[in-house]
């Protein structure tokens, strides 16, 4: 944009957020960071949004935070969770506030339940999860996995016990050329299909979820 550090600082303080031309220096140089004020500050100065100034695509909540240009402080607000909770959960990564908080959550980063999963770390839990559930008593996993995914449990039960029935057909026919006493390169083929289907399942959950996964679960407002 043409402007110096003196007038980047000369601007950003206009706007309430007063700060040394060598600040800004240090910033361009990346020997120091600005804090959350003075980067959104520093992009409204710059006319571009904190993600580009990140130069990243955001993966993590804090991520996710600063590029919709929230502080700690606000955004706990906005979900109902003490400042310093909400900062622990930024720290490790991790995700485990109640139904409210994670509507809440949702609705302020602009995320979609499948990606929020992701950004939680909870992607691996999911799949053992999953595992276990169509290997056995599916109805026993249905709580667990909603609790994770934060979809209706009626939804996740769909799923679950279509993804188990998918895995006994598997097993069905596998057992049916066995006594039939078919060539094993069929058999090799579903042995084959099971261990793809099983790699896969994660990404099948959601398919089967649908349109749910993917956009953000509550109305804006709602």
């Amino acid at each position: 944009m043409g402007l110096s550090v003196e007038q980047v600082a000369h601007s950003m303080a206009a706007c309430g957020v007063p700060v040394h031309p060598q600040a800004v220096l240090a910033w361009e140089h990346g020997s120091h960071a600005p804090s959350d004020v003075q980067l959104f500050s520093l992009a409204s100065v710059l006319w571009c949004d904190t993600a580009t100034l990140m130069g990243i695509e955001p993966r993590t909540l804090a991520e996710h935070r600063l590029a919709r240009q929230l502080t700690v402080e606000r955004l706990a607000y906005r979900i109902g969770m003490g400042p310093a909770e909400y900062r622990a959960a930024e720290d490790a990564r991790q995700w485990h506030g109640d139904a409210r908080q994670t509507r809440a959550l949702v609705e302020a980063l602009g995320l979609s339940l499948r990606g929020l999963v992701g950004i939680m770390g909870r992607v691996e839990e999911l799949e053992e999860c999953l595992r276990a559930a169509v290997a056995g008593r599916w109805k026993t996993y249905v709580e667990p996995v909603a609790e994770i995914v934060v979809v209706d449990e009626t939804s996740v039960g769909d799923a679950l016990r279509a993804m188990h029935a998918e895995l006994a057909g598997f097993s069905e026919r596998y057992m049916g050329h066995l006594v039939a006493r078919n060539d094993d390169v069929r058999l090799k083929e579903i042995a084959a299909e099971r261990a793809a289907f099983l790699r896969r399942l994660v990404d099948h959950f959601w398919e089967l979820i649908g349109e749910a996964g993917e956009a953000p679960p509550f109305p804006a407002g709602g």
